[in-house]
Order: C-alpha cells, then sequence, then structure tokens
C-alpha cells in the first residue's frame, strides 16, 4: 500500500511539473530591444534630432583647430599684442567649446534614454499580452537564465510580432 502511495504521488508531482512548465517561458529581451529599436528607427530620429547642434561643434572645432595651427605656425613672427589677442580667442574658444559639447553629450543621453524607456516599456506591454493571451505564469529573460530545457516556450517571435 505505501508503495501505491508513494508511486502515485511521484507521478503526481510529475505531472505538477510538466504542468508548471507549460506555464513558464522565456524571451530574449536583448533581441527584441535591438530589432524594436531598428524598426522604429530611433537611432535615425535621434541622429536627425541633434544634427544641427553636431555640425555646429564640428564647424567650431575645426575653426578652433585652424586657429591653433595658425597660433603655432605663426605665432613667432606675429606682433605681441596680435599673439595675445589669438591665443585669448582660442582659450575661450576652447572654453566654449568644451561646455557646448558636454551639454551636446547630456542632452543626447538624456533623449536616448527617454527613448530607451518608450521602447521597453512598449516591449514589457507586450510580454504582458503574450503572456496573459497564452496562459503564461512567469516569463524570464533568457540572457539571465542559466539554463532552460526544451520544455520551456520562448515566445521572443510572439512578442516581437505584438510590438511591432
Amino acid at each position: 500500500m505505501k508503495k501505491w502511495l508513494f508511486a502515485a504521488g511521484l507521478g503526481l508531482a510529475m505531472a505538477a511539473s510538466a504542468q508548471a512548465a507549460d506555464k513558464i517561458a522565456v524571451v530574449n529581451m536583448g533581441n527584441l530591444f535591438q530589432q524594436v529599436a531598428q524598426s522604429t528607427g530611433v537611432s535615425k530620429t535621434l541622429e536627425n534630432e541633434f544634427k544641427g547642434r553636431a555640425g555646429e561643434l564640428q564647424r567650431m572645432e575645426t575653426d578652433l583647430q585652424s586657429k591653433m595651427q595658425r597660433l603655432q605656425r605663426d605665432g613667432s613672427t606675429m606682433k605681441a599684442s596680435e599673439r595675445s589677442k589669438l591665443e585669448k580667442d582660442v582659450m575661450a574658444g576652447r572654453q566654449e567649446f568644451s561646455g557646448k559639447a558636454q551639454q551636446f553629450e547630456q542632452d543626447r543621453a538624456r533623449r536616448s534614454n527617454e527613448e530607451r524607456g518608450k521602447l521597453v516599456t512598449r516591449i514589457q506591454a507586450a510580454v504582458k499580452k503574450v503572456a496573459a493571451d497564452q496562459d503564461i505564469d512567469l516569463v524570464v529573460d533568457a540572457n539571465t537564465v542559466a539554463y532552460t530545457s526544451s520544455d520551456v516556450k520562448d515566445i521572443t517571435a510572439d512578442v516581437l510580432k505584438q510590438v511591432k
């Protein structure tokens, strides 16, 4: 009788674990993020948004380099007042360029993070919808799991379809 109860209990446990595996899925968030970012053109949008400022910084840098080259090349033959004026101009240009470049990088990073946040929100909503539609209780990022058996369902493609 004990053996029969033990076998029945073991069978029930195996059935429960098989059923639990059906309610767990993995999704490759890194792959999803990359594909969604490419398909929505986020990088192009950001590039176009900051194109003007990047061009201005490029012009400032070119102008500053030409002044520094002129100072290095002709500095010894210039009048002291002309050389002093050019040195001050170079120093002021460096400070202005440095400040604008730093502000540009901060603004670009902030906007990039905003867009990244929007994408993550869209992907998370799609994961929740797919999980609800397929009656999945737990979805784990495939990149954070050390091992998954072939029984665990990968819903990455389904989520990608949902996001697009």
